[in-house]
């Protein structure tokens, strides 16, 4: 019954976007204006998106035209957005839109002169629809540059309740708890975690949830900004925490070269595919996605999760990522675009996807009814609960070339530990070095 309500609701409100009225009983859907405004205009959106990403995206896109008559054209740019979007503004022909997934490629892109700053509206529906940490991450000095429209929840540990069930143990609420959990899966028969090793990002996702509830916010604050050295006593503290997963081969299936094999979606298979290896998979909302789309999962019935645990008596951890809205100076339709966002700044914007699936938003007004599952609206309650206390990837806020880049930096440097973990203080050393070099070039 709860399943239908919400299909509805989320149909519901999606017809009131197409119609630009009230509908279901509902106020007016306002985004920028309506009556087919924007007729005879075209704006192109960039991003990373693809797959099922991209074809919800373009819901929303749908429902923008059906409201202001503006037609939309959207361009995956793979990973390497600002190699592409660069690209495109020296080639004359500059998206109006990007949709970027990281602060320091938001922040590379303010520096260049890029992008506009956002409209009076838009910058209005932040200040009351979001945490103020949302616009922090958006803005460059005190001007808005970037509006967070596609959250996920970094802090989630997903598990197969036949494991644990089996095992006879409970979702943990601390580290140490977490690992002894592990140990007595792994008695039961399956290895505790899957670890996506050979994907680097993943890794630094494990460091930054221990660092942030061991070494507190302002601490990880400072690291994410290169105003604490990565050789600090926190850093190799976190990294020897780490380091207790990653050299216990009963916790990880295959141990440590089995870690290093598995990309991201290879280490949900081996929790919710046709044959499970282990119990647990840590990583963001998403892996919900790939659980219900690839392995027909139900979620909240073969896939749950529970929250990251507390580390050392600090408290849970709620890290972020996102992906932000900006308007570049060079596009062709600037006045479309800067619509586009006072729209996607709505709440109906994000119900559109939300009903979609695959989907979180820091909008607070978003009614959770929305989500089209229970287990969708339990982490993005989780999401905005966390107001401020919510802190963005570290590696997502750093320079690519350390925080971002396949086989370098951050991502590189943590694979290695994953391989040999018996040195925490030469990790920090090579961390230091790596991040050094990249926050001065």
């Amino acid at each position: 019954m709860m399943r239908r309500r919400t299909t509805l609701l989320a149909s519901c409100t999606a017809l009131a976007l197409a119609l630009g009225a009230t509908a279901c009983g509902g106020g007016p859907v306002a985004a920028g204006g309506g009556g087919k405004s924007l007729s005879g205009q075209t704006i192109t959106v960039a991003g990373v998106w693809s797959g099922s990403e991209q074809k919800n995206f373009q819901k929303v896109l749908d429902a923008f035209t059906a409201k202001t008559g503006a037609k939309t054209q959207f361009v995956s740019t793979g990973d390497n957005v600002s190699t592409v979007v660069g690209s495109k503004i020296e080639g004359g022909n500059a998206p109006d839109v990007v949709m970027v997934p990281q602060v320091g490629v938001l922040q590379q892109f303010a520096k260049e002169g890029w992008l506009k700053p956002l409209s009076k509206a838009t910058e209005q529906s932040v200040d009351t629809n979001y945490a103020r940490v949302w616009k922090k991450y958006g803005s460059v000095g005190d001007t808005l540059y970037g509006l967070y429209f596609k959250a996920a929840h970094k802090s989630t540990v997903w598990y197969s309740p036949d494991a644990l069930d089996q095992a006879g143990v409970k979702p943990p609420t601390t580290y140490d708890a977490m690992l002894k959990a592990g140990h007595t899966v792994s008695d039961s028969g399956l290895a505790a975690f899957s670890v996506a090793g050979q994907d680097g990002w993943t890794l630094t996702d494990w460091f930054e949830n221990i660092y942030l509830s061991q070494a507190g916010p302002e601490k990880y604050d400072a690291l994410a900004a290169q105003r604490l050295k990565w050789t600090d006593p926190t850093v190799v503290k976190a990294l020897t925490t780490l380091g207790k997963l990653f050299k216990d081969k009963q916790l990880m299936a295959g141990g440590q070269k089995g870690a290093l094999n598995t990309d991201f979606p290879g280490s949900v298979e081996k929790v919710f595919g046709p044959k499970p290896e282990a119990g647990m998979v840590y990583e963001g909302d998403f892996v919900a996605g790939v659980a219900k789309d690839q392995f027909g999962k139900k979620i909240g019935q073969d896939a749950n999760f529970f929250p990251f645990p507390a580390v050392d008596g600090g408290k849970a951890p709620v890290v972020s990522g996102g992906d932000a809205a900006v308007v570049l100076k060079d596009g062709k339709n600037q006045k479309a675009a800067m619509t586009f966002l006072e729209y996607l700044a709505t709440p109906e914007a994000a119900a559109v996807w939300a009903g979609a699936g695959g989907f979180l938003s820091p909008n607070k007004k978003l009614d959770l009814a929305s989500y089209r599952d229970d287990i969708a609206r339990e982490t993005a309650k989780s999401l905005v609960a966390a107001g401020d206390s919510v802190r963005f990837d570290m590696s997502d806020q750093a320079p690519a070339a350390f925080g971002g880049t396949k086989g370098a930096g951050e991502w590189k440097i943590l694979q290695d530990f994953l391989r040999d973990p018996s040195d925490p203080k030469a990790t920090a050393a090579e961390l230091e070095k790596a991040a050094a070099k990249a926050y001065q070039g």
